[in-house]
């Protein structure tokens, strides 16, 4: 039960009646009218703007437009106790507290529906995220974006879409070279006690590389590691296993699991970049052309080679980009491009890609190409997940356990736990900046959410464990007779914005609003439920230890929106802290 999709449409339909009558005069699009919870001092339950909407086209002021539009909303809906008219020219209904009564009923009856959007087209998406190159295990950087793909995937699913999470594997180009190359000298570094050539920049140095050397000589008795040349190829695909055990390790731990993991390599030996190349040949375009030297680099020192260049700005690239160098060798993004056609010719609805922050400027290049690829704008959907800054005792921290210059997902995992990690890693837009601080996410206080959501659900599980009863199952109620206070209409209200919260985290993939969302609803529990230290009345257990039925199907409303929230973010919600 959407109650502010409800009423919207029992706005539009009361404004096309009176349009019908010759009372309004319809603007073109009626998409600007909206219903919202209005501010508590108000003490009103839903507001909307549809007065200032017709305003304009109407040639009247908003307040009058309001009385017409009041009255009739009144006489068309017996459960409206009030309508008051807020300056401008805002709407705002006061509902008979029978509304609630019915409210709680429905959604308790449909509880496993509540928040999904059953009017909405289902559609098919792509979610590509983390990506990272298998060359060492994840790192904090990698962090936040693999949570952000995980949870906008999530939310998808909960609202009934088709999702497919995909990592992207780079297996091939000179970095995989070199990291073979690292692995063959930890290898040499093992059996032939030789020192490891650390003073060599493009090799890999971390220590991680022992652990998977040694696990491809324990795993390959019979491979001679004495001449590089001869098992170069072989090293490859088994240094690369090695480095996705690791990352499908580092993932799992974080609570996340991926349905596909894509090969570049196998894209480029199955011929599929030479097969987008002619796509985009046939269609003009691309041609060959030389590239200015980019900014920041000595015009002096550039060479402008005549290369394939792929026409981006024609779909609003800043500049036409390279397929193919020089010498013929296919580009990075030449790759890329063939990847997406491969990702299109799967026939999803919509593709989503999550990147880093040192990706934004990625953005138009991809998307110019997928526009060009599918003959559609906005068909792929691109995300960038902003740099994490680590704070312990008012400062920077830095936590890495192993050689290299990074801290690795596990050692933030150990140190705080996959909960922590996932919500407050969450906790903001994923646009901005975000200082994770060690010492909020293990306080038990207000101050760290993920706590006080967690505990809000353990409080509620108490009660039902002091009855007897299991918070778990279904709750059947013969006669939902009762009415709600003022209080807890307050948190009623509150449960009504479940359905729109997840149309927001769905619609402009913002899963942010989800932790914040809950954050806010456990914060009026707890208000309340520190009433009954004060007032008898407000506590949920009498004194006679027992409970009413009201306040038993309040308490699993609140608890089934917890619990349904939690498990989008990917967050347990135990039920003893």
């Amino acid at each position: 039960m959407n109650i502010f999709n409800q009423y919207l449409d029992k706005i539009k339909k009361i404004v096309l009646d009176l349009s019908k009558n010759g009372k309004l005069i319809l603007p073109d699009k009626l998409d600007g009218i909206t219903t919202e919870i209005p501010p508590s001092k108000f003490n009103s339950d839903i507001s909307t703007n549809v007065a200032m909407v017709l305003s304009k086209a109407n040639k009247k002021p908003p307040s009058d437009l309001a009385i017409t539009l009041a009255d009739s909303l009144k006489q068309s809906d017996e459960l409206i106790e009030d309508i008051t008219i807020i300056k401008p020219g805002f709407i705002n209904i006061k509902f008979k507290p029978i509304f609630w009564t019915n409210f709680v009923e429905e959604i308790i009856k449909n509880s496993k529906m509540f928040g999904i959007n059953t009017n909405e087209k289902k559609n098919s998406y792509l979610v590509e995220f983390v990506s990272a190159n298998p060359t060492g295990p994840l790192h904090v950087g990698h962090c936040r974006g693999a949570i952000l793909g995980d949870v906008i995937a999530n939310v998808l699913l909960f609202n009934k879409h088709k999702v497919i999470k995909e990592y992207y594997v780079n297996d091939y180009g000179n970095q995989i070279i070199n990291f073979t190359k690292s692995v063959y000298f930890r290898i040499r570094e093992i059996l032939f006690k030789e020192p490891f050539p650390l003073d060599n920049e493009d090799l890999y140095p971390g220590d991680y590389l022992i652990d998977f050397a040694q696990n491809i000589i324990d795993l390959n008795k019979i491979i001679d590691f004495k001449d590089f040349d001869k098992i170069s190829e072989e090293l490859t695909v088994l240094s690369i296993e090695e480095a996705l055990k690791l990352i499908k390790k580092n993932l799992i731990s974080l609570g996340i699991k991926h349905d596909n993991f894509v090969s570049e390599k196998k894209l480029v030996v199955n011929k599929e970049v030479e097969k987008v190349i002619d796509f985009l040949k046939k269609n003009n375009f691309v041609y060959k052309g030389k590239i200015k030297a980019p900014a920041g680099e000595n015009s002096k020192e550039w060479v402008e080679r005549e290369q394939l260049l792929f026409r981006s700005t024609d779909f609003g690239d800043d500049k036409d980009r390279a397929l193919q160098k020089s010498d013929g060798a296919w580009t990075y993004f030449a790759s890329d491009v063939a990847y997406h056609k491969n990702k299109l010719d799967r026939k999803f609805d919509h593709l989503i890609n999550i990147l880093g922050a040192d990706h934004a400027g990625y953005i138009k290049r991809i998307s110019s190409s997928v526009e060009a690829l599918s003959n559609t704008k906005g068909k792929l959907i691109c995300k960038v997940s902003q740099l994490v800054k680590l704070i312990k005792d008012k400062k920077p921290f830095k936590m890495s356990k192993r050689k290299g210059d990074y801290i690795t997902l596990d050692d933030l995992i150990n140190e705080v736990g996959k909960d922590a990690t996932r919500f407050i890693m969450l906790n903001r837009s994923s646009d901005v900046e975000l200082d994770f601080d060690f010492d909020n996410v293990i306080e038990k206080s207000k101050e760290n959410p993920l706590y006080y959501v967690q505990y809000s659900y353990a409080r509620i599980a108490s009660v039902f464990r002091h009855l007897d009863k299991d918070l778990k199952s279904d709750i059947k109620i013969d006669k939902y007779d009762f009415q709600y206070s003022d209080d807890e209409i307050n948190i009623l209200k509150k449960i009504s914005e479940w359905p729109k919260c997840i149309d927001v985290a769905c619609n402009k993939l913002e899963p942010h609003r989800i932790p914040t969302y809950l954050y806010e609803l456990a914060s009026l529990f707890h208000s309340y439920w520190n009433m009954g230290k004060d007032n008898p009345e407000k506590r949920f257990i009498n004194e006679q230890k027992k409970i009413t039925d009201d306040k038993l199907i309040f308490l699993k409303l609140i608890s089934n929106v917890i619990k349904s929230g939690m498990d989008i973010v990917g967050v347990s919600v135990p039920e003893k802290m």
